[in-house]
């Protein structure tokens, strides 16, 4: 894969400053390398659906979230990503006290990137897989941001 942008940890930082619903949500980024980012959140209450499950909004969220980043760290500068399309598949309900998203970049284009991710969730000392999604990400440039 080509990395455009040496400096892709600081600038996702950044953007993690300005990522306010993953803030409302509690979702932190912990692993931040070329192609593939990690993160967690803890299970509470307001994370579930009526069931105790946790929400399949919030679990599309999480797999869109670190397949978003993880293609955001090969675009160059002055260039951002957003998702173009994403297809999840629930595989396990999500009950337990943590939820962990892994996303990485299968193929990397000049103006799109094909991605995928993976949602788990951690009851006691297990680990299930509860989703896995596949997504495409676009490039856009500053300019685009201004239409």
């Amino acid at each position: 894969m080509n990395v455009y942008n040496p400096d892709f940890k600081t600038r996702i930082k950044q953007h993690l400053d300005r990522q306010y619903f993953m803030k409302h949500i509690g979702f932190q980024l912990d692993v931040i390398e070329v192609g593939r980012t990690e993160g967690w959140l803890k299970l509470d209450q307001i994370h579930q659906q009526q069931k105790g499950f946790a929400h399949g909004g919030l679990v599309a969220t999480l797999a869109d979230i670190t397949a978003g980043f993880a293609a955001y760290t090969l675009v160059p500068e002055g260039f951002n990503v957003v998702t173009g399309e994403i297809k999840i598949s629930y595989l396990n309900p999500g009950v337990g006290q943590e939820l962990r998203a892994k996303g990485w970049v299968l193929k990397q284009g000049r103006k799109m990137s094909f991605c995928e991710s993976e949602v788990w969730c951690k009851r006691d000392d297990s680990m299930t897989l509860i989703a896995k999604a596949t997504s495409t990400m676009v490039n856009i440039s500053a300019e685009d941001t201004k239409r």
